[in-house]
Parts: C-alpha cells; structure tokens; sequence
C-alpha cells in the first residue's frame, strides 16, 4: 500500500522532534523540510551569533555555517552561551559547532575559522541562502551589506550594546514575483560614524540577555524568511531592556537609487569594487585600541606615573598624596584603590577647579578641602585604562591646581598588571 511522499519525507524520529512547530497552522510539514534543505551562514559566534545558533540548530536548518577567527574568553561566557569554561582558548566556531551538534545531531554545522575580508566574503557567503551579521564592528557590517547586494541574498542584521539592541533585514526581498529588494546597509548609513564614536562592549558592557534577545530574533527572522512566512517590510526593530514598551518598530524607506551598492545609478560600477575596498579605511580608521592608548606616552614623567612609583608614593610617610578616581561610580563600586575619590570625568572637566564637592571616597560621603594650604601637594588621576585619566589630569593642570599633578599609566588595569595581582581585573 503506498502511504504518500509524507511518510518518508523526514526520519521517524524527526516528526517527534518537529512536532511542536509542524503543528502550527500555516506552518506544517513543507515548512519543516525547507528548514532541512536550508542552508545559514552566520558570521560572529559571539553574544548574537550563540543564541541564534542555538534556534537554528534547534529548529532544524540542515545547513549551518560559522564564521569566525576569534577564540573564546572567560569574559565571554556571560553573554555567549554555546561556549564553556572548558572550551577557553578554543576557536569560537569550533566551540560553537561542537555545541549546536550536540543540540541536534542530524545537521551540519560547518566551522569557518577565517576572519572575513573583502578578499575571501563572497567565496565564503555564496554557498549559503541567508547570512546573518552576529558581529560587532563598522567595517564587517559594510562589507557584509556589499556582499549580500553583490550576492543577492537577505541579510540579517543584529546588534547590541549596554542595555540596547537592533535587528533588522537588509536586502529583503519584496516578493517572489519580482526582483525588487528594500534597502541595503549602505542606503539607510551612507557614511560610517568616527571609530571613536563607536562603543564596544569591552568599553561600555552589555547585559548577556540583550545579547540573547536580539539573537533570537535574528533565528526567528531567518526561519520567517525560509519557511516563506515573512510579511516582505522591512523594518528595524528596536530594543531597550528597562524602557515600557521594550520593542518598538520603524518602517524603512525603499531602497535609494544614489546608493553606491545597491542603488540603480551605480548598479554596474559597484559590482567589482568589493575586493578593491579597504572598509577599515572607508569607516576611517581601526578601532581605537584604548589598551595601547593607555601607555602612550608612559616616559613622560612631567605628566605621568606608573603603577609602581604610585605604590611608592602612597607607601612613602610624610607624603601628602591625593588619588582621584575618574571612572563611573558604579565602576568606582566594583573596585578602588584604598582612599581614593570618585569624581567622575563629566564633573571633573565641567568644572576642574572646583574646591567644595560632595564626593565619594572609599565608599563614605567627604568633601575635598576647600583651602589653599590644605590641598595635598601631589594628585594622581585614575582611570579603568589611563586614557579618561589623561583628560581629567590635563583639566586639572588647565585649571592651575596645586602640587604636582599626574595620571596612572595604564590605568588600574596596570595596577593590577605591576603591583597587586589581586587586584580585580573587569
């Protein structure tokens, strides 16, 4: 007796995994099998990439490629849940492909450990139906629009920061019946911001569930896309995690024929530009390495200190010394070296010279001397890495304050590096 084309269209034991979403109205068998004959290339397996592997895997995308040339960091784990403790020093696809198998043993995950470039993006990204941007840097998000335009596939978008996020489908098409696309990238962000302006999350943190948040949304929009259930407008969605509503939705303007990838004046002239590009530059630069930042200029001994001379210092009788702590409070709160205070850099510039704050030191309520004889002949300026130090002792000096007046090279980073390993390290 013949059953029909369903009953071998999966595994047995497929149906039983699937079930729950094969259910669905609308959704069914012939959404689970496109789901298995899909393929996904996701570049990032960091905070977005972790979780929207682990949706995709989960779902059933018979595919899945990860690109990634980084490997895995304890100050990972918060937030790029797929990645373990054991796997510390493992290269992020590695680890991640390791731990989406485990999830799911019928696909095939296959790890890329290269770091993407104009050179290499479309050979790798061709193979695949959807790309999705999990990373978190100017130049790969422009070069990852570029090559979905030259490509012509959708791309999805994530990204996020501190207590916010965004996700949006770039490239997305409008329907099957035509060719029509809604914008790229380049349509909506024609001009990168200055490297400096661009946080990370090294530099400003993100709490690991807005990671997840956006991730998730990024597999769900991939599943959309694949299984035909997407509505076709493109939109960007934006998230922020203590705001009520946390979700809202802003509809995206069509496509812009001056657009240099995508649009219709320059469609013939962008096509081979991609390998010739150099995106770094284009977005004006690297991003500021604030680390090495930090000790630039450590032989200037007119401006500056080193961990072991301040320990000197502090550790030497008879010396009156003054340290300020020009971090946020809630960074002042985590750590901080004994009798220091907290004036965080805003306050300090705004105002330098200022005799009569209300202050924290070493967690109690002070106020700083108000006469001129009072002051301590020697002030040094901390910071989390000695770059907001330098600008807080420069304002300080500007404002013709007392005594001698340095910065901590590299910061408490470098105290914690030069004088007390058990210094915590954030």
């Amino acid at each position: 007796m013949d059953n029909g084309p369903s009953s071998a269209a999966l595994p047995l034991d497929e149906y039983s995994r699937y079930g729950r979403q094969m259910i669905l109205s609308g959704f069914g068998l012939p959404a689970q099998l496109r789901l298995r004959q899909s393929s996904v290339v996701i570049v990032g397996a960091g905070g977005l990439g972790c979780p929207a592997l682990q949706y995709l895997a989960a779902a059933g995308v018979g595919n899945i490629a990860i690109v990634d040339h980084d490997t895995v960091e304890m100050s990972n784990l918060h937030r790029q849940v797929l990645h373990t403790e054991a796997r510390a020093g493992t290269p992020k696809a590695l680890s991640a492909a390791d731990a989406i198998k485990q999830i799911n043993s019928h696909i095939n995950a296959v790890p890329i450990v290269e770091a993407l470039a104009p050179t290499n993006a479309s050979k790798l990204l061709a193979p695949y139906d959807l790309i999705l941007d999990c990373t978190d840097n100017m130049p790969t998000r422009y070069l990852l629009s570029d090559t979905a335009v030259r490509l012509g596939k959708p791309l999805i978008s994530g990204a996020a920061q501190q207590l916010d996020g965004q996700l949006c489908v770039y490239n997305l098409p409008l329907s099957d019946a035509s060719q029509s696309r809604g914008p790229c990238f380049r349509c909506l962000f024609p001009k990168p911001p200055a490297p400096e302006n661009v946080g990370s999350c090294e530099a400003l943190g993100v709490l690991g569930p807005v990671t997840g948040v956006i991730g998730v949304l990024q597999a769900m929009e991939a599943i959309k896309i694949i299984t035909g259930l997407h509505d076709r407008k493109p939109t960007m969605l934006m998230y922020s995690a203590f705001a009520t509503p946390p979700f809202r939705s802003i509809k995206l303007r069509t496509r812009q024929p001056t657009c240099t990838a995508c649009g219709t004046l320059h469609e013939s002239e962008w096509a081979g530009k991609i390998d010739e590009t150099d995106y770094v530059a284009f977005c004006g630069g690297p991003r500021p390495d604030w680390l090495a930042r930090g000790v630039e200029g450590a032989d200037d001994r007119e401006k500056r200190i080193s961990a072991k001379e301040l320990h000197d210092a502090l550790s030497t009788a008879g010396r009156r010394v003054r340290i300020i702590d020009v971090r946020p409070p809630t960074e002042f709160g985590i750590c901080y070296l004994p009798g220091s205070t907290n004036i965080p850099l805003n306050q300090l510039v705004a105002d330098p010279s200022s005799k009569d704050r209300s202050i924290l030191s070493g967690g109690s309520d002070v106020h700083l001397v108000s006469h001129e004889d009072e002051r301590p002949e020697e002030t040094y300026v901390v910071c989390r890495l000695g770059n907001d130090s330098q600008i807080a002792a420069d304002a300080l000096r500007a404002a013709s304050v007392g005594g001698v007046v340095k910065d901590l090279v590299g910061g408490l980073r470098a105290w914690a590096t030069e004088v007390d390993p058990n210094f915590p390290v954030y």
